[in-house]
């Protein structure tokens, strides 16, 4: 079974300007497209905006060109266009993102090891029926 590494301690004097950036990263990461975006480029590798779009499903062309302007402007990925026509623009992470991705894989982790315990407690949580 996989154990979480315990958090380190929280520091002891606040910083403003990374309390800042810290809560604008987890604003901007923290909404499915943009985790759904660095897993299937991760996986992938260098995609085309509209097969991009195809492999993460369900995303429409507004919000798939909405996230990638917004993780192209945090440095997470690079955004190629290619002078033909009709235009061809493909996007691949940064290296910034790949190691996003890797942060954010934790998250995979804890579900997998805790999966049954929060099933169960969803389950117990209906059937007291606040659900």
């Amino acid at each position: 079974m996989l154990r979480a590494a315990p958090l380190p301690p929280p520091p002891q004097a606040s910083d403003p300007a990374l309390e800042a950036l810290v809560r604008a990263i987890i604003e901007r990461v923290a909404d499915k497209w943009t985790m759904l975006a660095i897993e299937t480029l991760e996986e992938h590798g260098r995609l085309r905006f509209t097969r991009l779009g195809d492999l993460i499903g369900g995303i429409s062309q507004k919000m798939l060109t909405k996230t990638l302007r917004q993780m192209e402007a945090d440095g997470l990925v690079t955004r190629t266009v290619h002078p033909v026509v009709p235009p061809h623009v493909d996007y691949e992470l940064t290296e910034l993102g790949r190691s996003l991705g890797a942060a954010f894989c934790g998250v995979w982790i804890w579900a997998e090891e805790h999966r049954e315990r929060i099933a169960a407690a969803r389950a117990a949580f209906e059937a007291r029926g606040r659900g």
